[in-house]
């Protein structure tokens, strides 16, 4: 069984989406930080469950959609790293984890 692995940048994601939802809806953010958040359990027994990132077409990169969001990870071996949560209107090149320095 893959071990998963929560990066520091993913979970800022969860917040953000959740306080970005609460100022609507306090329940439905805390309904939706907890979809998010459980739903690459999935990914434990079946790491490769999720498409391959077309922006990147790496094997290792991968995705789950969980409504309007994709959680994105990266395939290390025997762990599953959860790289970024983001809406898929947003462009992957401006999450945290793929933002090119200057």
């Amino acid at each position: 069984m893959a071990e998963i692995i929560w990066t520091d940048n993913a979970i800022a994601d969860l917040n953000d989406i959740g306080e970005y939802i609460a100022k609507e809806s306090i329940r439905y953010a805390e309904l939706m930080v907890s979809k998010l958040f459980s739903a690459p359990d999935i990914l434990e027994k079946y790491p490769r469950r999720g498409n391959i990132v077309p922006e990147f077409m790496d094997e290792r990169i991968r995705q789950l959609i969980i409504e309007n969001y994709r959680v994105v990870y990266q395939l290390a071996g025997g762990q599953v790293n959860i790289l970024t949560v983001h809406h898929g209107k947003r462009l992957i090149s401006n999450t945290r984890h793929f933002k090119k320095k200057k």
